[in-house]
């Protein structure tokens, strides 16, 4: 995002001038967040947007209340009049939807406690936006007269409207997609997707709702439909180049002849708001019970200003609500505290979270470990559940091993015995008593701390036998290099298991199949440590390699004359026909 919003500056008015119409450009751009609105949609069924009412209500409430009785108390103190203080604490309130959900996206954010907490505070501001629009002229004094119609919608005429469009895609819409994919041609589907999703949009907005809305319902309406999939996949790109496109505009409407007049106000203000936005999420991140180390990330993620200000400062402006030079001041400030997020995001990763992790891990001591075993495993996610599963069905219960503290807390409560420590200090192994164990097995998910651990271990416990999980052939190489005693990687096994039943589809007999995967395996293990002494050597190891693969196929042929000879045909011919 920031290099979207540094290359808007630079082709922008302000910059090399080759854009001047910046703000048609970011008009155009914000289709990229209609189409983000309606791929998050898609992943919510209508249950699970039920669920959001209770933290739309509350924490988003709250956060909004709070965000406008601060900011809009300091426009006033600062000697502003309540109505423009108003209009000014409400649309600054109001956090960018983009860039907040951006993040969350690309991170993987909503089904972690941060994301189920912050996306119903950003749909209950989206919601405000029309209730805000239509107060800005009451502000202003200009109330409409009493024989004229008002111009937003009766609400009874709104309900009725978005309940008939809802009914009309629930049960209309499968029929069409149906239809259209029976066609066979993509590009219908794709031209359907976009006419579905900016035609809904484009009805909301009609009855008075942001078109990001209208979308986003339209995401969930068909958030069960068999066709999701398909939709996301062809929305995704048009996403992704428009979302760019309107960060890119951001940049290109920062009016640097402003910020060069009034460098300390503008910088001064956007600070002022993003302090004041993040101290009241932090409050209620520690409200909602976030995890201490989630709550800096969750108050920097929705402390800018937002995109909706800028269409609430512009029409406030056209109402004579508050002055026009005002207005682009304020412009200004949203679009800093927006360029502000990413590195305060920046700053969390590096600096803030690590911190707290750290911290985490000094405070609390590992836990007293009370039975002894012959065997250690260190890690266990999904590779050493499985491994501590099949340890504990032969009567053997190891001692294991978990840096993780969240990731304990969910093990234990199906019942598995796991101790909190860090393999990496010695006087963990020496309390787990690694001495007096047979083996020790390594199945953390890191090249670099795998190795690291072997190290370690070689050093203080040299007798110790050591199993441990390579994360691919290279990795394999290196453990092995290192006097590993056992080393198994990621996927090879379940890789050849998948060729296994590809060849039993193909109708080939089972003899014959467990035959061929044997002598494969035994023949890439053997291949595999030839390469060794040669990893360093990007020419040896392809030379070993395709003397390999000759050999193999000369085995394999052999073994198919044998099996012939025995009475299992298998032929060339039949194997060209099968394929």
């Amino acid at each position: 995002m920031l290099g979207y919003l540094f290359a808007g500056m630079l082709i922008g008015p302000w910059g090399f001038g080759f854009i001047d119409n910046a703000q048609d450009v970011l008009e155009f751009s914000e289709l990229g967040i209609v189409l983000l609105l309606f791929i998050i949609g898609l992943e919510l069924e209508p249950r699970k947007l039920l669920k959001m009412r209770k933290p739309m209500a509350t924490i988003g409430g709250i956060q909004v209340t709070l965000s406008a009785l601060a900011i809009g108390g300091a426009a006033w103190y600062l000697g502003l009049s309540w109505q423009i203080s108003t209009i000014i604490g409400l649309s600054l309130a109001l956090s960018s939807t983009a860039m907040s959900l951006q993040i969350i996206n690309e991170r993987n954010l909503f089904k972690r406690p941060i994301g189920r907490t912050g996306f119903p505070v950003l749909l209950l501001q989206d919601l405000l936006v029309v209730p805000v629009l239509a107060l800005i002229p009451f502000l202003a004094g200009d109330l409409p007269d009493s024989g004229e119609a008002h111009p937003a919608i009766s609400g009874l005429t709104v309900l009725a409207a978005s309940v008939g469009i809802f009914l009309l895609s629930r049960y209309a819409l499968h029929h069409v997609f149906r239809f259209v994919v029976a066609t066979r041609l993509p590009e219908i589907f794709t031209a359907l997707s976009l006419l579905l999703i900016f035609g809904l949009a484009t009805a909301m907005h009609a009855l008075g709702f942001s078109m990001a809305l209208g979308a986003f319902l339209a995401g969930v309406i068909l958030a069960d439909s068999e066709y999701r999939h398909a939709l996301k996949s062809d929305i995704q790109p048009f996403k992704g180049l428009l979302l760019g496109l309107f960060f890119m505009s951001v940049g290109m409407n920062m009016d640097f002849g402003l910020l060069l007049r009034h460098p300390v106000l503008i910088l001064s203000a956007a600070l002022g708001i993003v302090i004041i936005k993040a101290a009241i999420l932090y409050f209620l991140a520690w409200l909602a019970k976030l995890d201490i180390s989630e709550r800096p990330l969750f108050s920097f993620l929705f402390s800018q200003g937002g995109e909706f200000a800028f269409v609430l400062f512009a029409f406030a402006a056209a109402a004579g609500a508050i002055d026009p030079d005002l207005s682009a001041n304020l412009t200004v400030i949203v679009t800093v505290t927006m360029v502000i997020t990413p590195l305060l995001v920046i700053l969390n990763d590096r600096v803030i979270e690590p911190y707290y992790r750290v911290a985490s891990e000094q405070a609390r001591d590992m836990d007293e470990i009370d039975h002894e075993s012959r065997v250690i495993l260190v890690g266990f996610g999904r590779v050493g559940q499985i491994v501590g599963r099949m340890l504990h069905a032969n009567g053997i219960e190891p001692v294991v091993i978990e840096n993780d503290p969240d990731h304990i807390r969910r093990v234990r409560r199906f019942g598995y015995r796991t101790f909190y420590g860090d393999i990496f200090k010695h006087d963990v192994l020496k309390a787990i008593n690694a001495d007096q164990a047979d083996l020790i097995i390594l199945t953390m998910n890191s090249a670099s701390a795998t190795n690291q651990a072997v190290d370690m271990i070689k050093k203080a416990y040299p007798e110790l036998k050591i199993i441990a999980r390579a994360q691919d052939r290279d990795h394999a190489m290196d453990l092995i290099s290192m006097d590993v005693q056992d080393v198994t990687r990621d996927t090879f096994y379940s890789a050849v298991e998948m060729g296994k039943n590809t060849l039993k589809h193909l109708g080939f007999p089972e003899s014959h199949i467990s035959r061929m995967a044997e002598t494969y395996v035994r023949h890439d293990i053997e291949t595999l440590n030839r390469q060794v002494g040669n990893r360093h050597d990007e020419k040896a190891l392809i030379t070993i390699a395709l003397h390999a693969r000759e050999q193999l196929e000369q085995t394999l042929e052999m073994d198919r004359v044998d099996e012939d000879s025995g009475g299992i045909q298998v032929s060339n011919t039949d194997i060209d026909e099968r394929t």
